[in-house]
């Protein structure tokens, strides 16, 4: 169910800060725990490193990406493969 149109998205102020102090200059990516934090025309071209339980999943955001959230691009479960006979 999506947020509220009256609330308008979420995004984590911390993150928001660092995205626009960074500007068009990038030495390093953003690192973050926001998952739930929308994606924001701001972040176009940027490097995020978004954390999925273990480790950061570096992400590249582009144009269209803007009004997703940072956790759909960092899968959290590692899908192996359904039963049943291997075919060597």
């Amino acid at each position: 169910m999506p947020r509220s149109l009256k609330k308008g998205p979420f995004i984590c102020a911390k993150l928001y800060k660092r995205v626009l102090a960074v500007g068009d200059i990038q030495k390093k990516p953003i690192k973050t725990y926001s998952r739930a934090s929308m994606i924001f025309p701001e972040m176009i071209d940027k490097t995020i490193h978004v954390h999925n339980g273990n480790k950061f999943i570096p992400i590249k955001i582009s144009d269209n990406q803007v009004g997703y959230k940072l956790g759909e691009f960092a899968p959290t479960r590692l899908f192996r493969s359904h039963g049943g006979d291997k075919v060597a």
